[in-house]
This record gives C-alpha cells, sequence and structure tokens, in this order.
C-alpha cells in the first residue's frame, strides 16, 4: 500500500533521527519521537522501526536494516519490546556493540539507561545546522 506524503516524510524523519543515535547507546522510542517535536507519537516511531525494510530484501533502499540501526531503540523503561523472536536478535547486536542487557525474572530483556543512554535535548544535526 502506497504511503502519503505526510507518512512518507514521517518515516523519512524517524529514520534519519535514529541514525544519529551513537554506537553503543540507546534511547526510547518516546525520546525520538519527542526530538522530532510530537512526544505524542512513541507508538508511531515504533510502526516506522517494525516496517524498515530489511538489508537483504532492499539491500538499495536509502533507509535499510545496516543504514538505520534499529536496535538502539528500546522502550521506555529500558526493555528490549517482544516481537516474534526479533528480541535475541536485537539484544545479539546491541551486545556486539559493548551493550549490556540484563535479563529480568521474566525473561524481559532490558538496557540501563543510567549506563547507557542517550537522551539530548536537541539531535545533533539540528545543532549542526544552526552553528552554520
Amino acid at each position: 500500500m502506497p504511503r502519503s506524503e505526510e507518512a512518507a516524510a514521517w518515516f523519512s524523519a524517524v529514520y534519519r533521527a535514529v541514525q544519529e543515535v551513537p554506537h553503543g547507546k540507546v534511547t526510547s522510542y518516546g525520546h525520538i519521537a519527542t526530538l522530532l517535536g510530537y512526544p505524542e507519537r512513541p507508538r508511531q516511531v515504533g510502526i516506522c522501526l517494525k516496517h524498515l525494510p530489511s538489508s537483504t530484501d532492499q539491500p538499495e533502499a536509502r533507509y535499510n536494516s545496516d543504514t538505520v540501526p534499529w536496535q538502539r531503540v528500546v522502550n521506555a523503561k529500558g526493555v528490549i519490546s517482544p516481537r516474534n523472536g526479533g528480541t535475541a536478535r536485537q539484544e545479539a547486536v546491541l551486545v556486539s556493540e559493548g551493550v549490556e542487557v540484563e535479563h529480568g525474572s521474566m525473561g524481559e530483556r532490558s538496557v540501563d539507561f543510567a549506563v547507557c543512554g542517550w537522551f539530548p535535548r536537541r539531535l545533533p544535526s539540528d545543532d549542526a545546522e544552526d552553528s552554520e
């Protein structure tokens, strides 16, 4: 199903923002939404990442799982959101970046925002634009 121009712009904005999350750091869906000026849209950030094309299926896509570090975004509690077996994959990629992932008593996997959280007040690209 084709996306509207507005939806396509939102997806692109989310993907560009997530590209700014540094290696070894993690942020939340809500923080990405806030950085984009829409703090009420954390779920929509999650939807964008859910629909991020796979680099295997779309290697030439501007935004895909190789160009957007989707693994660096978790829920507001620091928990990796469960989804069809993707939790273990997200954990593995985060661990490969040096992020410690803890396992809770209910099987949840989480990160400690105090150690690896990334919560700037503005996107670094916004700061760069202002200094030009």
